[in-house]
């Protein structure tokens, strides 16, 4: 079974990162490695996080970051700030965004596993995205197997 992983890095670390996984390695630093999903499943979590911190609109696709490594995708800045959002986001009544957009994530067809894996793997994602800093240079990345 294949897995994804994200993390922050500049585009140079990030391509080291991807040679790194691409030849079978665990590489250093920080990251979340979410078992059994690929780049479209974190697609559709960005479409659920966009929606749900009313970000709507394009700009939720993954896109190639250099032609050296077909399994490295570059999160938009778009998605990044609604998956960032869902730390702070404050919805009217009783309900938790992160939760929600856990429950409708982990409902997606053929996913391995449940809502409370999903809270967990988002909230996880979130902190990282939150973490990006254009300043650095730095963005979120994708590698999938």
């Amino acid at each position: 079974m294949g897995f994804t992983e994200i993390f922050v890095a500049s585009h140079d670390a990030a391509l080291k990162r991807a040679g790194v996984l691409d030849a079978g390695g665990s590489p250093s630093g920080p990251g979340l490695r979410i078992p059994g999903v690929s780049d479209f499943e974190i697609e559709q979590l960005g479409d659920l996080a966009g929606t749900a911190v009313h970000a709507g609109g394009e700009g939720y696709e993954l896109a190639m970051v250099d032609v050296s490594s077909d399994s490295l995708l570059g999160v938009p800045s778009a998605m990044v700030r609604a998956l960032a959002d869902l730390l702070t986001y404050e919805t009217e009544g009783e309900g938790n965004v992160l939760d929600d957009v856990a429950e409708k994530w982990a409902a997606q067809d053929d996913m391995p596993f449940g809502a409370a894996d999903a809270r967990t793997y988002i909230q996880q994602l979130a902190e990282l995205a939150s973490g990006v800093d254009d300043a650095d240079r730095t963005g979120l990345y994708v590698w999938s197997s």
